[in-house]
C-alpha cells in the first residue's frame, strides 16, 4: 500500500503550455499500485527558468517536459544523456542531488519499438511531418540503421533541413509510389475514425508492410484502423506514449512496472480504447 503523503514523499511533475491529466493519472497509478512514496503534479509556466531552477532547489526528483520547452530547458540543464543529445531535445529531467540531466524519452521508445515489432533496417521508409515529434523519430530511425527514407513536408526549410541533417530525402508532397515503411508524425488522424483524416492515401496504405502512427489520441486512427484492416503490422501512437512514460516512470523511481500493471495504468491514464492499440 502506498505510504501517506509526507515530509519523505517525493514529488515528480510535467511541464507543458497546455498540462492535461494523463500523465498524472498514469504515474500515481502506478504509484499506488506499486507502494511507492511518490505523488505527480502536472504544472505550467510562464517562467521556464525559474522552474526549472525551483526543481533543483526543492529536490523534485524528475519532470517530463513538453512543447515549448523541449529546446528552451537545455541551457538550464547540467549533462544532456545520449537520447536528448541525438536530437537536441529534451522530454525528461532527472535530479540526482541538484546535477539535472536531460533525456528523450520518445527516441527511447521508438527505438524499442521498432525493435520489438521487428522492423528490417532495410525496410525503405515514407514519413510525413517535420516538427519536434519527427526529430525524434527520424533520429530513432538512422541510429536504427534505417538507410533509405523519404521525409515529406510542406514546410521546405524544416522538411529540407531535418532530411540532410539525416541524411534522408525530402519531397513536398505524397508520392503516387510508396514504401514498406508509413509513419505518420502529423496531428492528421486526430479528429477521430468519424471524419476525413487519412495521413496517407488507401494506395499507399495498400503498398505497405508496416503502419506506424505517432497519434496517440484516438488510438485507432484511420490511417491504423485501414492499415489493420488490410492485415497490415502496426505501431501505434498509443504504445508510444505509454512506452515513453514509463521510461520516464523508471528513471524517477527504478522500478520497472510488469505488463499488467503497465497496461492497466495506460487504460486508467487514457481509457479502455488504448487497450487494442497495446495488443
Amino acid at each position: 500500500m502506498k505510504p501517506p503523503i509526507g515530509r519523505d514523499t517525493r514529488l515528480c511533475m510535467s511541464l507543458s503550455a497546455r498540462p492535461g491529466n494523463a500523465g498524472s493519472y498514469l504515474h500515481n497509478h502506478l504509484y499506488e499500485a506499486l507502494g511507492l512514496d511518490y505523488v505527480y503534479k502536472a504544472f505550467s509556466t510562464t517562467d521556464l527558468a525559474a522552474a526549472v531552477a525551483g526543481i533543483r532547489a526543492l529536490g523534485i526528483r524528475g519532470s517530463a517536459i513538453s512543447m515549448p520547452f523541449k529546446e528552451a530547458v537545455i541551457p538550464l540543464l547540467d549533462v544532456l544523456e545520449d537520447s536528448a543529445r541525438a536530437i537536441e531535445s529534451v522530454n525528461t529531467i532527472v535530479n540526482d542531488d541538484g546535477r539535472l540531466t536531460g533525456y528523450n524519452t520518445d527516441y527511447t521508445a521508438v527505438r524499442t519499438l521498432l525493435a520489438r515489432h521487428a522492423v528490417d533496417p532495410a525496410t525503405p521508409f515514407l514519413l510525413r511531418g517535420s516538427g519536434g515529434m519527427a526529430k525524434a523519430v527520424v533520429a530513432a530511425l538512422r541510429d536504427s540503421g534505417f538507410r533509405h527514407g523519404t521525409l515529406v513536408a510542406r514546410n521546405a526549410d524544416a522538411g529540407r533541413a531535418l532530411a540532410a541533417l539525416y541524411g534522408y530525402d525530402w519531397r513536398a508532397d505524397l508520392p503516387a509510389e510508396g514504401a514498406g515503411l508509413l509513419i505518420n508524425v502529423t496531428p492528421i488522424g486526430m479528429e477521430g475514425p468519424d471524419r476525413d483524416g487519412f495521413a496517407f492515401p488507401p494506395a499507399l496504405i495498400a503498398a505497405c508492410t508496416v503502419a506506424f502512427d505517432v497519434v496517440a489520441q484516438p488510438a485507432e486512427t484511420p490511417f491504423i484502423l485501414a492499415a489493420r484492416q488490410q492485415g497490415k503490422r502496426i505501431i501505434s501512437g498509443a504504445e508510444v506514449i505509454v512506452l515513453q512514460s514509463i521510461e520516464q516512470f523508471v528513471l524517477y523511481t527504478g522500478v520497472r512496472p510488469s505488463g499488467d500493471q503497465i497496461r492497466a495504468a495506460a487504460i486508467f491514464a487514457h481509457g479502455p480504447g488504448i487497450a487494442a492499440a497495446l495488443g
